[in-house]
């Protein structure tokens, strides 16, 4: 197994020093589900929730949450990105979240990513509490990465 790299010779926390590494571009795909009942998912596909556009609003959030993950993940480096993408898909169950993230830098945007996720998948459950609180976020992980050292990685489907 290959060092930590954010703890140093003593194991205390560490910010890693990316000053020698290569600039390259960095992409980075992660994924969260929400799940909830038949009838909630129908008023969010209808428009018919209170607070205004859930889709939209999540959206806004999941942006908003990749350019400042830096500041929620105490080890992050703030980067310098140059997308974010997010994108809906209604499930039988729910709504899936994909998140794209995309930088030329010396560290990976896999953080930024599944914080894009995350947070669009808590915008939504925020925007229609008032119809289900037994909504449940669930499967966030990393789909895909590309660039720098470590080079590609593709989740197992």
């Amino acid at each position: 197994m290959s060092k930590l790299t954010h703890l140093d010779d003593r194991g205390q926390a560490n910010m890693v020093d990316v000053a020698g590494k290569p600039i390259t571009t960095r992409t980075a795909i992660a994924t969260a589900h929400i799940s909830m009942r038949p009838d909630t998912l129908a008023a969010i596909r209808a428009g018919d929730i209170k607070k205004g556009d859930v889709l939209g609003t999540a959206r806004i959030a999941g942006i908003m949450a990749a350019k400042k993950t830096h500041e929620l993940i105490p080890l992050c480096h703030p980067l310098l990105i140059t997308k974010v993408g997010i994108d809906f898909e209604y499930s039988d169950t729910g709504v899936r979240i994909t998140a794209t993230v995309r930088c030329n830098g010396q560290t990976g945007v896999e953080m930024e990513a599944l914080t894009a996720a995350s947070v669009a998948a808590l915008t939504i459950y925020d925007m229609a509490k008032a119809l289900e609180k037994t909504m449940r976020i669930e499967d966030v992980h990393l789909l895909y990465k590309e660039g720098g050292k470590s080079g590609r990685f593709v989740a197992e489907k």
